[in-house]
């Protein structure tokens, strides 16, 4: 367990690939931007999550971060300094011969229910990045029927 992460996917676009291909065509700082854009849907769950982190020291609460790349954005708790993250978040047993309890949720306790939370919120602000975006750049956006 030690250098674990609990990694989220926040959303999926489809075609956010080749938007970021175009994006990159026109301007190499619009792919930068599109990150950015994509991390501010992140934070939104990780600023309902990380305050319900349990905090004895705030390694923990401070391991939940929006991360993202510039096709993808996530929420991320744990890492090296904070390998015990994904048991507070999910739960289990740990400990000397498994003696340390905590009731196991599949669906965690942080880090999901943020999302579950606000989810709407994260759709528009994604949404509203993007679209932002695109008019920056001069690309024209067309509704999909699906």
């Amino acid at each position: 367990m030690a250098g674990s992460t609990v990694t989220v996917d926040v959303i999926k676009i489809q075609g956010l690939a080749e938007f970021n291909r175009s994006l990159r065509q026109i301007s190499s700082e619009l792919p930068k931007e599109l990150r950015q854009a994509l991390n501010v849907g992140a934070q939104l769950v990780v600023d309902w999550a990380a305050p319900r982190v349990p905090a004895r020291s705030g390694r923990a609460r401070r391991s939940v971060r929006a991360t993202s790349t510039r096709t993808a954005a996530q929420v991320t708790g744990g890492g090296a300094r904070t390998p015990y993250y994904p048991w507070l978040d999910f739960g289990g047993r740990v400990g000397r011969k498994r003696r340390v309890h905590r009731p196991f949720l599949a669906g965690g306790r942080y880090i999901y229910p943020g999302y579950d939370a606000r989810k709407d919120e994260v759709h528009d602000e994604v949404v509203r990045g993007l679209i932002a975006l695109a008019e920056r750049a001069g690309v024209l956006l067309e509704e999909s029927g699906g």
